[in-house]
């Protein structure tokens, strides 16, 4: 009975494309997504287009394609809420010819002196009426008004807040239909997402004061009431709203910033969900164990430094195949990376020392690099005519040796500075230098067996022309 019960669940995301997919879409859309997955529902996807004059194509593009890189896949849409206007005038029409609904012809500057008015009495600066009953027809430029209730509460039993009561007497008359004949936001969602048979609307917390409106929105029209859960908002460092001020906030700002969509996942859904002091979560974790009952009633704060970490952590876990696929765009431009042996070896390299992928681009210069350009303190502490000797026996040394592997070349260098009596350290880092141009790299065997011998002679005598060029 129960599974019957739950598969009847459907969730629906519903962007306006009035730009980008930012943090708390994403989590507000990731949490429906596994709120349906968890229960084997369907997951709606809808665009709120109606306010035509900020919508835009490219702003629906970036949140498909956000949504798609997040992996959040829908079951229906999406769906153009202004492809469905038509829908919404005739529900409308339904509500005046039951009077439920009522012509308005108060001019803006009408009502905003009866705002100022109501708020110099002391009174809420809300609609007061004047056309209610006057049983006016449609004029240039009035709106319609839905006769909302004016006694008495309205409940909302919430998911994640639990009870909250409204008092009827506290909401006014909303306009449920512009001048311009196109719906409100709450007419035309709840129309929508009674049309759809949405059961669950999960959305942020700053639609609270929406939802009673909504209720009794879906009860005149003869519609059954979703049940409904508000998500906290996510806040920055500083515990305001999370802004451009506190870092990106676009989805696919953190996709060019060398992000994997997993580790942003992961992040987001512990935004405000926890499941003990658990921190990783597989994709199927997540779908069997999300619930609304763990999700926090408190704003969560957002932490760049903790996403940062689970980035690497997935950067380390990935195949170095996949992470192939994923540095294609990333890489500087005139990167040479055909070779793609080579470039796998590169990435399986530094994969376990970033956290992002734009720092594994910019730390792997040296590898595909002809002409080193050194470190300018590196070279003049490294780079010196008393180590050119050293690095002219190493590339004779090197040249003869058949196998260029990890052990051969530990056994090359234990050999080397036997035989010199110099210590390892004495060559080490003015080898760095020539090879990578920087002091700070991966170990020097797995920098050379990743160069291969060719490659290390060449630089290597890069390095010695260097050095004899400064006599």
């Amino acid at each position: 009975m129960q599974k019957k019960i739950m598969e009847k669940i459907r969730t629906r995301f519903a962007p306006s494309p009035t730009g980008f997919l930012h943090i708390g879409g994403a989590r507000t859309a990731l949490f429906n997504w596994l709120y349906t997955r968890h229960y084997g529902g369907k997951f709606i996807l809808r665009i709120e287009d109606t306010d035509q004059q900020r919508s835009t194509d490219k702003s629906t593009k970036a949140i498909l394609d956000a949504m798609t890189w997040l992996g959040l896949n829908w079951d229906e849409g999406p769906y153009f809420q202004a492809q469905r206007v038509q829908l919404h005038r005739d529900m409308v029409q339904k509500l005046i010819k039951e009077g439920k609904a009522f012509y308005c012809n108060c001019t803006p500057e009408e009502l905003e002196s009866k705002r100022k008015q109501a708020l110099a009495t002391g009174k809420k600066p809300k609609y007061d009426g004047t056309c209610r009953e006057k049983k006016l027809t449609k004029s240039a430029n009035s709106v319609v008004r839905f006769r909302s209730k004016q006694d008495g509460v309205t409940i909302v039993e919430d998911l994640i807040k639990g009870r909250i009561i409204f008092n009827n007497e506290e909401l006014d008359d909303l306009i449920i239909e512009r001048g311009d004949g196109y719906p409100t936001y709450n007419f035309a969602v709840v129309v929508d997402d009674a049309l759809m048979n949405i059961t669950h609307v999960i959305r942020g917390d700053d639609h609270v004061n929406n939802t009673p409106r909504q209720i009794l929105l879906y009860e005149a029209l003869g519609f059954a009431v979703p049940k409904f859960a508000h998500v906290p908002m996510i806040l920055g460092s500083d515990k305001t709203r999370l802004s451009k001020r506190h870092g990106a906030t676009s989805v696919m700002a953190y996709k060019e910033m060398g992000y994997l969509p997993e580790s942003l996942v992961n992040y987001l859904v512990r935004l405000g969900w926890s499941h003990g002091d658990q921190e990783i979560f597989s994709l199927q974790q997540l779908i069997e164990l999300f619930s609304m009952d763990a999700v926090g009633k408190s704003p969560a704060v957002f932490n760049p430094e903790k996403l940062l970490w689970l980035n690497g952590h997935y950067i380390k876990a990935s195949s170095s195949e996949r992470l192939i696929e994923e540095m294609k765009p990333l890489w500087p431009l005139g990167t040479r990376t055909d070779d793609a042996s080579f470039t796998q070896k590169v990435i399986a390299d530094l994969q376990p020392r970033v956290k992002t992928l734009v720092e594994l681009a910019n730390r792997a210069d040296f590898y595909f690099a002809d002409e080193i350009k050194y470190e300018e303190q590196a070279a003049q502490k490294f780079l010196t005519q008393d180590i050119s000797e050293q690095l002219k026996a190493i590339v004779v040394a090197i040249s003869s040796l058949r196998n260029f592997s990890k052990e051969s070349l530990e056994d090359f260098f234990k050999t080397f500075t036997q035989e010199r009596n110099i210590k390892f350290k004495a060559i080490a880092q003015p080898l760095r230098v020539a090879l990578t141009g920087k002091t700070v790299s991966p170990g020097i065997d797995e920098v050379m067996v990743t160069l291969g011998k060719d490659r290390v002679i060449k630089k290597i005598n890069n390095a010695i022309a260097y050095i004899e060029q400064l006599k």
